[in-house]
Formats: C-alpha cells, sequence, structure tokens
C-alpha cells in the first residue's frame, strides 16, 4: 500500500491466527462503504486496502477494525519508513509495502488507521446536494442580457419585457415543482411570471418563487447603473405573500451589525449603533443608502443632521439592500420606504449572506390599509427576516444589468457577452461571484435568439 503521504498502523495479536477483518474507508466523494477480508497475513490486507484506495481520487482518513479475544501486539507500517510506490511497484507488488517476515502476523483484533493525501477541513463533501441556485444563475444571466440591450434607449418597458421574455424561457427549464409567489403582479395583469403561475416540470423540489426580472427597469432605460436581474426560492409556504400591501418601510443592514439596529430604533441610534461598531464611534463615516423620494426628504434631514453620509438612489433597492452585507461596497445601512415585494427578495439574500432586514407594511391609503387587515394582515407590526422567509434553505441567484456596486454590468463583444452574478444559498452560507462568458457562436441556454424567444425555432434549441 505504497504512497509517500500514507501512514498506516496495524495493531495485531499472536501470529497465525485465523480471523476476518472489516475495513471501512470513508471517502469524500463517496458514501461510506465495507470490505471484507479474510486473511492470514498482513499484506494480503494492505493489498485489499490498496485496492479499495484506488477506487477513490481523494480519501478522507479511514479506520479498519477486525474483532476477536486474544491479546494484542503491535505492528507498525509508517508512510515516511515505506518506499515510494515508484521505487517498489516492479518488485513488491503483491506485499503492498509491508515486509515479508512482518506480513506473517495476523490477528484476532486489528486496527489500520491510514492517513489519505486529501484535506480534512472545511466542507465535507461525502454527501453533496443538488445545489439550485447554481441552475437559477443561468436564468438571470438571460434576463440580463436580454434586457442590457435596451440600455439608454429610453424605453423602460421594452427593457423589463425582454427580461421577462427570457427569464420565463430559461426558468421553465428547471426541474421542479414552483409557484410563483413575488411576480410581475396578478394574472389579468402580467402574460408571464404572474403571481400563482406554475414553473417547472413538477418534480421535487417543491417551492415558492420570487422574481424581479429587471430591478430598475428606469436605471437601465436611462442608461444609469444599479439595475440587476434577480430570483430567489425558497421552501413552498416559507416566502411572505405582501397581498395588497405594495409598500414597506425597510431596514437592511449586514453580518456585523445586525444584532445592533433595529427598525424601532430612532434614525440617529442606528447610524450611531453602526459607527460603534464599524467605525470607531466616527458617525460622519457612516453610509446609508436612501431611495431618492419626496416621501424621505425629513429622512434625509436627520441622517444630515448626525453627520452621515446619504446615498440617494433613484430605483434598484435590491441591490442596495444586498449590498450593505458585501464587503467592499462601503454601504453600512439601507434606510426607507420602498416596494414589498423587493423587500420579501432582498431577506431572502441577506438571510443567504447573514445580515439584518427588518420591515413594516405601509398602506398607501385607508383603502388598502382596511383590505390589508381584513385579509389578516398586521400593518403595525415589525416584519422581521424569519417572517418574510422562514425557511433555512434558501436558494438566490442576481446579475448585473447596468452595473454598480455590487455587481458589473453586461459587456457586450463581437463574440458575445460576459456576465458578473451573485449565486447564494442559505443553508451552505456559500456566495459565489461568477463571471460568464457567452459565445454566440455556440448558443446555449443563456444565449437565446430571437427565434428561440418567439417560439419559432423548429428544432427548439436553446
Amino acid at each position: 500500500f505504497y504512497s509517500e503521504n500514507t501512514s498506516v498502523q496495524v495493531y495485531s495479536s499472536p501470529r497465525n491466527a485465523r480471523t476476518s477483518y472489516t475495513v471501512t474507508h470513508h471517502t469524500m466523494f463517496a458514501s461510506t462503504s465495507t470490505l471484507q477480508v479474510r486473511s492470514r497475513t498482513l499484506p494480503s490486507i494492505c493489498n485489499g486496502l490498496r485496492s479499495r484506495r484506488a477506487s477513490v481520487s481523494v480519501a478522507r482518513p479511514a479506520i479498519a477494525r477486525g474483532h476477536g479475544g486474544r491479546s494484542s501486539a503491535q505492528v507498525r507500517c509508517l508512510g515516511e519508513n515505506m518506499p515510494s510506490y515508484r521505487q517498489k511497484k516492479d518488485n513488491e507488488e503483491s506485499h503492498g509495502g509491508i515486509d515479508e517476515e512482518e506480513g506473517k502476523a495476523s490477528a484476532d483484533f486489528l486496527e489500520v488507521q491510514i492517513s489519505m493525501p486529501g484535506p480534512v477541513d472545511g466542507p465535507d463533501y461525502e454527501q453533496v446536494t443538488r445545489n439550485l441556485a447554481l441552475e437559477l444563475v443561468r436564468v438571470t444571466e438571460a434576463a440580463a442580457i436580454q434586457s442590457g440591450r435596451w440600455l439608454g434607449k429610453g424605453d423602460k418597458n421594452a427593457a423589463d419585457q425582454a427580461a421577462v421574455d427570457a427569464m420565463r424561457k430559461v426558468l421553465k427549464s428547471v426541474s421542479m415543482d414552483g409557484i410563483v409567489v413575488i411576480g410581475e403582479g396578478e394574472k389579468d395583469e402580467a402574460p408571464m411570471l404572474y403571481c400563482g403561475e406554475r414553473i417547472g416540470d413538477g418534480r421535487a423540489p417543491v417551492v415558492d418563487i420570487a422574481v424581479d426580472p429587471l430591478d430598475g427597469t428606469t436605471l437601465t432605460a436611462q442608461g444609469r447603473t444599479g439595475a440587476i436581474s434577480v430570483i430567489a426560492l425558497a421552501e413552498r409556504g416559507s416566502l411572505f405573500n405582501p397581498g395588497p400591501c405594495v409598500y414597506m418601510d425597510k431596514l437592511a443592514a449586514g453580518p456585523e451589525v445586525k444584532d445592533v439596529v433595529d427598525i424601532r430604533n430612532s434614525v440617529a441610534e442606528n447610524i450611531q449603533a453602526v459607527a460603534n461598531k464599524r467605525h470607531s464611534g466616527r458617525m460622519q463615516d457612516v453610509s446609508v443608502v436612501v431611495l431618492n423620494r419626496p416621501r424621505h426628504d425629513d429622512l434625509v434631514k436627520q441622517i444630515r443632521a448626525v453627520g452621515a453620509r446619504v446615498m440617494l438612489i433613484d430605483d434598484g433597492d435590491v441591490a442596495a439592500a444586498i449590498a450593505t452585507a458585501q464587503e467592499g461596497t462601503g454601504i453600512d445601512l439601507l434606510l426607507g420606504v420602498g416596494g414589498t415585494p423587493e423587500g420579501v427578495i432582498a431577506a431572502c439574500a441577506l438571510k443567504c449572506m447573514g445580515g439584518q432586514f427588518q420591515g413594516v407594511l405601509k398602506p398607501r391609503s385607508e383603502d388598502e390599509r382596511q383590505k390589508a387587515i381584513a385579509l389578516g394582515y398586521d400593518v403595525d407590526k415589525v416584519l422581521e427576516i424569519h417572517h418574510l422567509v422562514s425557511s433555512e434553505e434558501i436558494f438566490f441567484a442576481a446579475t448585473g444589468v447596468t452595473g454598480g456596486d455590487l455587481l458589473k454590468g453586461v459587456r457586450y463583444t463581437q463574440e458575445g457577452a460576459t456576465t458578473h452574478s451573485m449565486v447564494m444559498r442559505s443553508k451552505t452560507g456559500t456566495v459565489r461571484m461568477i463571471e460568464t462568458t457567452h459565445r454566440w457562436g455556440k448558443p446555449g441556454l443563456t444565449n437565446l435568439t430571437k427565434d428561440s424567444l418567439l417560439g419559432t425555432n423548429p428544432n427548439n434549441e436553446l
């Protein structure tokens, strides 16, 4: 069992006893397996181990034990004292690196501990599960590529429709049983990705879907930064349904300050808490993102009154909320009233990142307030992140359309396009930043042609 980095320890009872050994291997890429070895000699045991070792690419430390009732003696075969495989494979193949005399020993009790090459720290890949977010990124890439072509052309509806068409086309290829909870509106308002629409082939997993094919339609139409395409999936029944409540008051923050800020506190208290945690108490270094709306005039005055910095954005508060939890963006807080659907999507992302999101529903009129109350909504309740998305299994993907603090925009070339995306999963805590090159000469799911979008491709090739 030759390997420069392999250490084998054998504990053996009196020689020449007839025994049966059970060898159990724990591997990184295969489930636990068992090998029965009946032998009188240690070479045969190690040959069995070597054969099993060759069947996997990388193995975690393995332990082999055989049971018996006799006393035990000890024989050691350590990697640093063993010749390399290249040196010994020609003339000692049958011995597995164990001396002939030493090999005559056998045992009623045997314990072999094998320290094999390969990492033992970090993620445990013994059970690799499906990460839907890695499939969803193709959905947001397609939407970003198609809507990005409308950059600066002054037609926000055309940009949005291009994103919706592409997202719907690719999303139906994902194997799942999904229902759109956050979408483009009610069924009579949107022909695609409407609330309640079923997506997928009906097979597991059973999920709720939240989409915003183009968060920042006006930004795209006017050629400004900050637009993204975004989608989130969570277990069925776990996403908050906004119902008639279009707007909510929001607070978004990153993991470092999530325990010191609260939407119930004053603006000054939250800014001071962030300053103490992130900026050595300097409130003038805190950056707060606010939607540029007349309703926020008083909020902006309060932020400026304590000396903090204000970053006004015209649209795209999903990306701004996520940026509070992303290192290097320079954004500490998001405050103010924005869309409730966008709030649910942002909550999904921040839960993946370990951040904070809180919201309070803000009815636009007394009629809307009474309608929400009649449907069972508590319009005065502070909605914590677990109220907005209760599942611990969330998949999230976003792709930049026009670029910004969070993601780069789509860049087009003669050969194709390049996209920049963020892919997250809450259960594992993984956050991936993916830069993808799409080539027009090799059409795929994200390189949608006009024919494929319109359904006139006779071979339905994607």
